[in-house]
């Protein structure tokens, strides 16, 4: 055992580090979630039922050319409790890190969108003042890193800062993000992906992707790391 593995293990006897899924102490070269929870993560299959259910929510748009999920989303579950940490308590490390399974894993199974960039879901500036930052943007990040496909949080702005989503119709939930995404500068990229954290009804992404639109994009990919089985 080396003197750096020594001090990392007396380092997690006085500051135990936890899995952010399980709150199990991690070991060894664990990070953020253990190896236990990442196996077990409920992952969503791209021939599964929920998978076509997704793409289906925008048939209506020809230029999305795919819909992606990566994790199932349950009450009171793994992926619950990941996100509620990433969104609520300031863990910021698991959107990089569930990003970057995310990429790696569609990378692996070679499922990866023909895509030039990554564009994050914005958050209004003063929600990225309260939080911190925009988790959108931290699973970008992790996409990022483990595709090679480069990423952006400031082509896309949210520009008002509307109530949250929770609650509302799909026909409300459109009518609350109608027109509150602006394209910051001009793409020359043609295709590209569109991250977001949770889908639900996709009003949300549709409005960013009929944003980038006007900003020259023509075909668009839809990832989340989650959705719930309706």
């Amino acid at each position: 055992m080396t003197l750096g593995q020594i001090w990392n293990d007396f380092i997690d006897l006085i500051f135990p580090r936890c899995c952010e899924a399980c709150d199990q102490g991690l070991v060894g070269n664990e990070e953020v979630i253990c190896t236990a929870c990442r196996v077990a993560l409920p992952r969503i299959k791209t021939d599964s039922m929920l998978s076509d259910t997704l793409k289906d929510r925008f048939a209506h748009m020809p230029e999305i050319a795919g819909t992606a999920a990566f994790l199932l989303f349950t009450k009171k579950g793994k992926v619950q409790k990941l996100l509620h940490a990433l969104k609520y308590k300031g863990r910021s490390e698991v959107g990089v890190e569930l990003g970057f399974m995310f990429g790696q894993e569609m990378t692996d199974h070679q499922t990866l969108p023909d895509a030039e960039l990554i564009i994050s879901v914005p958050l209004h500036k003063k929600r990225i003042k309260k939080r911190g930052y925009n988790q959108s943007d931290l699973l970008a990040e992790g996409f990022s890193k483990a595709t090679q496909i480069p990423w952006s949080g400031t082509i896309l702005e949210r520009s008002v800062n509307t109530t949250s989503q929770t609650g509302k119709t799909k026909k409300e939930r459109r009518e609350n993000v109608k027109d509150v995404f602006v394209v910051k500068e001009m793409l020359t990229q043609k295709s590209v992906i569109v991250i977001d954290d949770v889908l639900t009804t996709g009003a949300t992404l549709e409005a960013c992707v009929l944003a980038l639109q006007k900003g020259g994009c023509e075909t668009f990919y839809i990832l989340t790391i989650a959705a719930a089985q309706h």
